[in-house]
């Protein structure tokens, strides 16, 4: 039998690879609890509106998990993305330039239901990387 935090992982893992690696909007219904908390992007939507613009500016971007960690109702994931920058990016051209950047996020899951989430990425060098410099 599977503990509680084990299924915390696989919730979060398998809304990782819907949500961020096959870019499923819709999955956040699957996922998302009707009383979800937002931390870092306001609401269900704000987190819709920034996938949607990373998307556009890295279409080739790939989320991969790093490591994940569980305690009780908490997960928190250690991940990185890449891709390539080939579209707009909060008023920046394309440059083709690669991203390699690290993310944490922080999930709290009740009954099969992320319910809360914060979010922390390295801005920087994602930047430093898009201008190449």
């Amino acid at each position: 039998m599977k503990t509680l935090e084990q299924n915390n992982m696989e919730t979060v893992s398998a809304f990782i690879e819907s949500f961020r690696n096959q870019s499923d909007m819709d999955s956040t219904d699957q996922f998302l609890s009707a009383d979800y908390q937002e931390h870092s992007y306001q609401s269900k939507e704000g987190l819709k509106q920034f996938a949607l613009t990373i998307l556009g500016a890295f279409t080739d971007k790939h989320y991969n998990v790093e490591q994940m960690i569980a305690q009780g109702d908490k997960v928190l994931v250690r991940m990185g993305v890449k891709g390539t920058h080939t579209g707009m990016f909060f008023g920046n051209s394309p440059t083709g330039n690669t991203i390699d950047v690290t993310l944490y996020r922080q999930y709290r899951i009740s009954d099969g239901k992320i319910t809360e989430h914060r979010g922390w990425i390295d801005m920087v060098t994602m930047w430093r990387q898009i201008r190449g410099s």
